[in-house]
């Protein structure tokens, strides 16, 4: 029973650093594409959004209003990047097996009406390994207002 046990015991610890080490790379992944998806919205690509977003997400927005899939591609527009900046202040993922979540704050700086704008959101986006891709199945904006 004592060998059993022993046995076991150098199982667990064998797989809990695979599973770490699983989670960090995971974890790397989602902030890269957190990161594309920044960058693919700053530069109105909708063909690099398309690609990043599952086809039933809901999106809810810094005003309260939820957008299909369609409804957010529709509303993108190609930017001039000398007049607007998309980043991430920060990103925080958590790996739940085959879902992510990931937190952070990210920045939108622009001119609109030729008067420049700064906004900064807390986002929470949820991720979903299908068929061996991430793609973000739920994505909700707080407006940070201080």
């Amino acid at each position: 029973m004592n060998l059993f046990l022993t046995a076991l015991i150098y199982a667990t610890a064998l797989v809990v650093p695979a599973q770490e080490a699983t989670d960090a790379s995971v974890q790397t992944k989602i902030v890269a594409l957190e990161k594309a998806w920044n960058q693919a919205y700053k530069f109105g690509d909708k063909r690099a959004l398309d690609a990043l977003l599952d086809n039933e997400i809901t999106l809810v927005n810094d005003d309260g209003s939820v957008q299909t899939k369609s409804q957010f591609l529709a509303d993108i527009k190609k930017s001039n990047s000398a007049e607007q900046q998309v980043s991430p202040e920060s990103i925080s993922v958590h790996v739940f097996g085959n879902a992510a979540t990931a937190t952070g704050i990210f920045r939108v700086k622009g001119i609109e009406g030729g008067k420049p704008y700064l906004h900064r959101d807390r986002f929470v986006d949820t991720w979903v390994n299908k068929d061996g891709k991430w793609v973000c199945v739920s994505a909700s904006a707080t407006s940070i207002l201080h």
